[in-house]
């Protein structure tokens, strides 16, 4: 049994991040059970969906619950029967905790659908702390240059924002468009690229703007302005449903909307005109590890860069805070402790 102990992030009840919602704790050092990897934390990126977790707009699956989805660290202590996992190895562990494997989700490679399906950071503690805890089945095997810190935001915007890359359609000479761009869209643009599609980026900030003309795109502008060319694909990642009847009023018949996003204020009412031509909304569930390996190899290929911008364990509700505030010059990643032996 590990002894000692370690620092952790834990969420008690949801309140406005103002209220500091995240509570500092000691626990008692982790250990792997039968099939789990123990890993010591190194990083920790900051996701919305922790931010909406925290203050109660996603509810809550369990409390108390250590949030955090994209932790990078070192596999301390392997379970019982665990295969294919060496002790020192490098791991990331992201949203998708685990599924059945069994019903016919699982059976048709949607496990991100299966409704015994577990999320890291809501049904299980997640990366908000020193160790962490994961199935070995579903930890990633992390490669490439990137150290930790620049790793980290890779396991869930990345991963995410490749899945709806893929459901949307786009293919290469396709006009995109990307809704919103924060973390998620900046990772997405940069494979969407590769892939040979003219981005076009549509956001309220000016500053996301330009930044998304240095990455590439063809042309960016805001919410109230349409796009010079109709669009063969679009994302969402603003989780505000009036955007999303922006990107549809902006794509051609036939194209696909995909919207990313697990939780979305409301669709407005709008005319079918709008849907009508065998135009597609389509939402983004989780993803599937099939995605999570062609997202990680082809990051390496790319490769892809990330923008951390670190903040002590201790911080996490100021990361959340700016996060929030639209705030942050990249993504938030949390550097967490030693485990204290």
């Amino acid at each position: 049994m590990a002894q000692g102990t370690e620092s952790a992030l834990q969420l008690n009840k949801p309140r406005p991040v103002a209220q500091r919602p995240l509570a500092h704790v000691v626990r008692p050092a982790l250990e792997a059970g039968p099939g789990e990897l123990l890993i010591d934390v190194a990083a920790c990126a900051v996701c919305r969906t922790d931010l909406q977790l925290c203050e109660g707009d996603l509810p809550a699956h369990r409390l108390p619950v250590v949030p955090g989805h994209q932790a990078v660290g070192r596999v301390a202590a392997l379970g019982r029967g665990v295969a294919g996992w060496s002790i020192g190895d490098r791991a990331g562990v992201g949203w998708l905790a685990s599924a059945c494997g069994r019903c016919e989700f699982c059976q048709r490679d949607h496990e991100n659908l299966c409704p015994d399906a577990q999320f890291t950071g809501w049904d299980r503690d997640g990366g908000y702390a020193g160790q962490i805890v994961a199935r070995a089945d579903f930890a990633l095997h992390l490669a490439g240059p990137l150290d930790d810190m620049h790793a980290a935001p890779l396991l869930c915007g990345g991963v995410i924002g490749y899945r709806a890359l893929r459901l949307s359609g786009a293919r290469a000479g396709d006009r995109l468009g990307l809704y919103g761009f924060g973390a998620s869209a900046s990772l997405t643009i940069q494979v969407a690229r590769h892939w040979g599609c003219a981005v076009f980026v549509i956001t309220r900030s000016r500053e996301e703007q330009e930044r998304a003309r240095r990455m590439g795109a063809v042309w960016a502008g805001g919410y109230d302005e349409q796009p010079p060319q109709a669009l063969d694909a679009a994302i969402t990642f603003a989780p505000v449903g009036s955007v999303v009847i922006n990107a549809l009023s902006a794509v051609r018949p036939g194209a696909t909307v995909a919207i990313n996003a697990i939780h979305l204020d409301h669709i407005p009412e709008f005319d079918y005109d709008l849907l009508w031509g065998e135009r597609v909304l389509r939402s983004v569930a989780n993803y599937t590890r099939r995605d999570a390996r062609e997202f990680l190899s082809l990051a390496a290929e790319i490769p892809i860069t990330t923008e951390p911008e670190p903040f002590a364990l201790s911080e996490g509700n100021d990361a959340l805070g700016r996060l929030k505030a639209g705030a942050l010059n990249g993504t938030a990643v949390l550097e967490t402790p030693t485990t204290e032996k």
